[in-house]
């Protein structure tokens, strides 16, 4: 990556060039498990690396999203208060409406019970006063013999 350095016999000897060594790897015991009581400290994770080496930390929990608020729930007496409520005011009206039909039914049937009696009156009406030309008075065949005025001609 660097270019050659030109070699210069009086640098060299000036200048002495220490690498680094890296220490040993320090072998160490896995840490001892502390009984602890659920919820009051975090849990302790250990980790052993390839070479050796322990790494101790906190284990890291996945954020958990809020919880969406629950609605309260509806108790079942509420529930079946509303629905009786419901019913008792289909019964109101289905007892209005019948009401009203029997009204109705009741009036049209009085206004055919009045027309049948007007026509029926009126039929009856004519065949009594009405005048078949026999004079000016009643005539009235009863078994051949004929009545006029209350006298019998037969």
């Amino acid at each position: 990556m660097y270019p050659e350095p030109a070699r210069h016999a009086s640098a060299e000897r000036a200048v002495e060039v220490h690498q680094p060594t890296p220490p040993p790897p320090a072998v160490m015991a896995p840490a001892p498990m502390v009984a602890v009581q659920p919820g009051a400290v975090p849990s302790v994770a250990s980790i052993v690396l390839p070479d050796g080496r322990v790494v101790t930390g906190y284990a890291i929990n996945p954020v958990q999203p809020e919880p969406v608020a629950a609605k309260p729930p509806v108790s079942r007496a509420a529930v079946n208060v509303a629905l009786g409520g419901v019913g008792f005011l289909a019964v109101c009206g289905g007892l209005l409406l019948l009401t009203t039909f029997i009204t109705a039914l009741t009036a049209l049937i009085t206004q055919l019970i009045t027309l049948a009696a007007v026509i029926f009156g009126g039929w009856i009406a004519v065949q009594v006063l009405g005048t078949r030309g026999h004079g000016n008075g009643t005539t009235v065949n009863i078994r051949k013999a004929i009545f006029k005025r209350n006298h019998f001609h037969g």
